[in-house]
């Protein structure tokens, strides 16, 4: 971690002395230990369930059956790339909503900001695939998945950007109004840039969540990655194996986002923010 980066560990707690830096070295060891002891255990039982016979991994020898998988991947990053602008559009209209001047604006756009941060994206998939319907919208089922996760983001995102705005000294907003520039031109070309500097970060980051929402695409029976997973357990009746591949898939992408935003973070010498606090104002 960079200079520049801070942590709510750092924010919130000293550095730790020679004691517990040794105490916190070996707990990590013993719970190591610990976990793979309990991997051991698990291998073991797959071992002797028969979860480990070769026709449980034999077809992922097979170039087809990657091939589907692909398909699928390639299903969930359609997905999660037009949620990611389609939610990032929304953050930025419902956090310009929240700090308006405009009392009932503002409020609007606060309830609407905790609304969707406080609805499970799978509750509001299943109002797109449900109720929506009823009222004779038929919507593809590519749309069924990608507004949900994208509302569902749009809440976390305009508190993302909120505080990114909030990080930026008052100072500045204050020289740049001295000078004879509106507020609407302040917060364009002072405040906004600076405050996306900061974000961009946190903004990556928030990529890992939306892929994850989409993993609940099977709902609508769009063909994203974990959709073709299923279908490839239905097809060869290999639960384990199947989702063992998959989950690594997922690890794997989700990780290389995370590492992009620390790079990022760490070249543009921003403040990595990790939990936003509410602005009881």
């Amino acid at each position: 971690m960079s200079a520049h980066t801070t942590s709510m560990r750092d924010a919130l707690y000293e550095a730790p002395g020679p004691r517990t830096r040794r105490r916190t070295i070996i707990g990590t060891v013993a719970s190591l230990i610990l976990v793979g002891i309990g991997l051991a255990l698990v291998v073991r039982q797959f071992y002797i369930t028969g979860q480990l016979d070769a026709k449980y991994w034999a077809f992922f020898t097979q170039l087809h059956t990657w091939r589907y998988l692909l398909d699928g991947f390639v299903g969930t990053l359609k997905v999660a790339a037009v949620a990611a602008v389609i939610s990032l559009v929304l953050g930025v209209m419902l956090m310009f909503g929240r700090i308006s001047k405009i009392k009932p604006l503002a409020f609007v756009a606060r309830v609407i900001i905790d609304f969707f941060r406080g609805v499970p994206s799978l509750l509001l998939i299943y109002f797109f695939y449900l109720v929506i319907p009823q009222y004779g919208m038929r919507l593809p089922a590519f749309w069924m998945i990608t507004l949900p996760v994208s509302l569902a983001a749009s809440g976390v995102l305009a508190e993302v950007f909120r505080a990114g705005v909030n990080a930026v000294p008052k100072g500045q907003t204050e020289a740049a109004l001295s000078i004879g520039l509106t507020h609407g031109k302040t917060m364009l070309k002072i405040v906004l840039p600076q405050a996306l500097r900061i974000v961009v970060p946190s903004l990556i980051s928030q990529l890992v969540v939306v892929v994850k929402d989409t993993t609940v695409a099977y709902v609508v029976s769009y063909p994203d990655l974990m959709q073709n997973a299923r279908v490839l357990i239905t097809t060869h009746d290999a639960v384990v194996s199947v989702y063992l591949v998959v989950a690594v898939l997922y690890i794997l992408v989700n990780y290389a986002i995370n590492q992009l935003s620390i790079n990022m973070a760490r070249r543009r010498n921003a403040p990595i923010i990790s939990r936003i606090t509410e602005d009881p104002t």
